[in-house]
């Protein structure tokens, strides 16, 4: 069973988060472990890897990044720890903005920049993203969406290595 069928919506990348906590809610009550106390040992292990994956996919479906890299190993598209190559021509951008970090820019230049650039490598797969539909969506055009969620993880991790300085 996977994060989806679980919680008994269609797949898609760009999930709903004000619907998820209800869901997650309702079905911790009905899996919860403590309520099977008195079950056979096979049904008490069966709800406690239910609930497992319960608490795995509400923390996926809250971070979209996360949810974007499930959908894309669900596909067959991505796998772990892979290495994926980017164009030149980001890694350049990535590494200005690197530079930058380690010259001392101010960290809003630096954050400016960034925001700018998520907005411009997430708009060529806007459409995909929030329009997901399985089935229809390409194979192709999921593959955009995998360059987009490594660039992502790169501007992500600047993010991050900021917030460290602050």
């Amino acid at each position: 069973m996977n994060y989806f069928e679980l919680f008994d919506i269609p797949v898609q990348l760009a999930i709903d988060k004000k619907s998820i906590p209800k869901k997650y809610f309702e079905l911790s009550r009905l899996y919860h472990p403590d309520l099977y106390a008195n079950a056979a040992e096979d049904e008490k292990a069966l709800m406690l890897e239910k609930t497992t994956l319960l608490n795995k996919a509400f923390k996926t479906f809250q971070q979209s990044g996360e949810t974007i890299k499930y959908v894309l190993e669900l596909k067959g598209l991505l796998v772990n720890d892979e290495k994926y190559q980017l164009p030149a021509s980001f890694l350049m951008e990535v590494m200005e903005l690197n530079e930058a970090l380690a010259d001392s820019g101010t960290s809003a230049e630096i954050l400016n920049r960034i925001d700018q650039l998520e907005s411009e490598i997430y708009e060529p797969v806007k459409e995909i993203v929030e329009g997901y539909q399985e089935g229809i969506t390409s194979k192709k055009e999921l593959l955009q969406v995998k360059e987009y969620y490594f660039k992502k993880k790169y501007l992500d991790r600047i993010k991050h290595q900021l917030n460290g300085m602050a």
